[in-house]
């Protein structure tokens, strides 16, 4: 028997492959990224809903509870927002010097009625 050992490895074909993958993965990521691939969306005559108002809870350094800039307590809170459809977006906006369990005390009570979609405002450092 011939047993000869392969003195070279052919890697062209390889190095084909490889190119050709780098230019479809390239190709389509640019496209991707840029958003360029144009689409003509078609029209419907329906028209669109309107999306629920957000409703803002705001808490000042005091710890005064305030829906939509009205002021009330947090029992007064929890009556307002129970009849209010769960899928309305709520804003919670609180003092940075605030104690922590003011603020707890609120979401807690948002969170036990049941809104699902709750968010916080915050301020950007520069």
């Amino acid at each position: 028997m011939d047993d000869r050992q392969f003195d070279y490895i052919n890697v062209i074909p390889l190095v084909d492959i490889m190119l050709v993958l780098l230019t479809i993965v390239l190709t389509t990521s640019t496209l991707i990224a840029a958003g360029a691939i144009p689409l003509s969306l078609p029209r419907a005559a329906l028209q669109r809903e309107s999306l629920p108002a957000v409703r803002t809870i705001e808490i000042d350094k005091k710890g005064t509870i305030y829906l939509d800039a009205a002021p009330m307590c947090i029992n007064k809170l929890k009556d307002v927002l129970s009849p209010v459809d769960k899928s309305v977006p709520l804003l919670i906006r609180a003092d940075r010097d605030l104690l922590l369990q003011r603020f707890v005390d609120v979401l807690d009570a948002v969170k036990q009625l049941g809104f699902a979609r709750v968010s916080l405002q915050t301020e950007s450092t520069p």
